[in-house]
């Protein structure tokens, strides 16, 4: 009986040809598809269910941006608040006040104003595996001041430690 149903969830809803994994994948402008996440990564903001994915798609079809990673964020006013860390195509470094406001426009227009990115965390680069899967896990402790897991499996560890300055340097704006 188990059997069946594992054949009928992953293999038959489909087509014989293709099966469900539950990752979500992007496909780059070479025809290289990359990894960027489980498709059951899920925001709860203010009673709107969400998927990561669904945000994340909407962020990077922006012109100016090159790939984003969102989680859901504690917030006193709705459960959790859409943080998004964005990399900008062809540019490195941090947009300004005025692109954050088209990017959460961009992303009210597609999916709607409670997608709305709170926090967007401007990023070089984000956390990886050697696969190319990006770690929203680390980036959820980083954004919530937790201390760091395994970071060994990262392409790049250094990336992780630019995104802890970067987070301290906007807490430190703040107060």
């Amino acid at each position: 009986k188990e059997d069946e149903r594992f054949v009928e969830t992953y293999f038959e809803k489909y087509g014989k040809e293709t099966y469900l994994v539950g990752d979500a994948a992007r496909k780059d402008k070479d025809g290289y598809f990359w990894i960027i996440g489980r498709i059951d990564d899920v925001v709860n903001v203010s009673g709107h269910r969400m998927s990561t994915a669904e945000v994340e798609s909407a962020i990077v079809s922006h012109r100016r941006v090159a790939e984003a990673a969102v989680i859901g964020q504690a917030d006193e006013d709705s459960g959790q608040a859409i943080c998004a860390f964005v990399t900008l195509e062809g540019e490195e470094g941090e947009g300004d006040e005025k692109l954050v406001e088209e990017i959460r426009g961009h992303v009210a227009d597609r999916i709607g104003k409670f997608a709305r990115p709170k926090r967007i965390v401007w990023a070089d680069d984000l956390p990886k595996t050697r696969s190319g899967k990006i770690m929203r896990r680390l980036l959820r402790d980083i954004a919530e001041g937790r201390t760091l897991g395994d970071v060994t499996t990262l392409r790049d560890p250094d990336v992780m430690s630019q995104l802890e300055d970067k987070i301290k340097q906007e807490q430190a704006q703040e107060e």
